[in-house]
């Protein structure tokens, strides 16, 4: 392990440093949950192996060691989407109305745009973005294995999206420098050496910039990243807060064994910081998270209506 890495982990966790740094000697975790468009998931699976997750409406947990779940036929029909149980209580974390207009910016490979895409009725609308053709590609062949019909994939520099005003909700799970996943493998831990936090926060900034214009009047950001570093994490929304007078952060279900954000970690010590939330992976059945739910003060909602992927304009209905 980069001695940096945990010489900042131990100024950052102080007494519980021991705890985490021996979580990521520990197997990962591996979690699903059922896709609701499809009828009497559970009669299909062996609850031998599997386990409900405590705050994820339709979430469990498997042995993957004795049910490699990702090999089923059933996997495959898209009666259940794979997903990392920390990541999956993101979207979890939203409240989706069945006719939400949402964004997914950096959607690939779709745990998150399945689960909340799969939720919307037929008036909802969900744009799952990538920049990657290869990942945009990928994101594809799990919504279409998902049976989502009302879902858009693009393939764009989330930068350059032209959709001003439009969303009622938005997701970002930003790129980040992974410290949160070190336990998964070597290749996350060599990209942090390789770069580090500051490149990433910097990226993080001009999406989060992009990401408010947006969103409309009275929706909901939900920012996340899969790493500890707070210039990335409370930092990031420290900036986005000072920055726009419209935004507030929204308090979110605290479950047992989630932390809250820390505002000793931002610039200028902002006490609402504390609304974000944290996980561990000494402290749940998981790997690190962090996620911020900010609101955009309500006011003149525009209107618009997509008459196909390229042109925006109309009534929205």
């Amino acid at each position: 392990m980069n001695e940096l890495f945990i010489k900042r982990m131990k100024e950052l966790l102080k007494n519980d440093f021991d705890a985490f740094i021996n979580s990521l000697n520990e197997n990962e975790v591996k979690g699903f949950y059922l896709n609701p468009l499809k009828k009497d998931v559970l009669n299909h699976l062996n609850h031998q192996y599997i386990e409900k997750h405590p705050y994820v409406d339709g979430g469990y947990y498997f042995d993957y060691l004795h049910y490699p779940l990702g090999k089923s036929p059933y996997f495959m029909c898209g009666l259940y989407y794979i997903q990392e149980p920390s990541a999956m209580s993101v979207a979890a974390c939203l409240d989706i109305k069945e006719n939400d207009y949402v964004l997914d910016m950096c959607g690939a490979p779709g745990g998150k745009t399945c689960y909340v895409a799969s939720r919307l009725s037929n008036e909802g609308l969900m744009i799952a973005n990538d920049i990657s053709k290869l990942r945009a590609s990928i994101l594809s062949s799990n919504i279409e294995r998902f049976g989502l019909k009302n879902t858009i994939v693009t393939n764009c520099d989330p930068l350059k999206m032209k959709f001003e005003s439009f969303f009622d909700k938005i997701i970002l799970d930003a790129p980040c420098s992974g410290e949160g996943m070190f336990r998964k493998g070597n290749n996350e831990i060599k990209n942090w050496q390789q770069k580090g936090s500051e490149p990433y926060a910097k990226l993080q900034r001009e999406i989060v910039d992009d990401a408010i214009k947006l969103l409309a009047p009275g929706g909901m950001l939900l920012y996340s990243t899969c790493t500890f570093s707070p210039e990335e994490n409370e930092q990031v929304i420290e900036y986005l807060l000072e920055k726009n007078e419209d935004l507030s952060l929204v308090p979110m279900k605290m479950c047992e064994g989630f932390d809250n954000g820390h505002p000793e970690w931002t610039l200028t010590g902002r006490e609402d910081i504390k609304q974000c939330i944290r996980l561990w992976p000494h402290k749940i059945k998981g790997e690190g998270h962090f996620l911020a739910l900010l609101k955009k003060a309500d006011g003149e909602q525009p209107t618009f209506k997509y008459e196909n992927v390229s042109t925006v304009s109309g009534p929205r209905i």
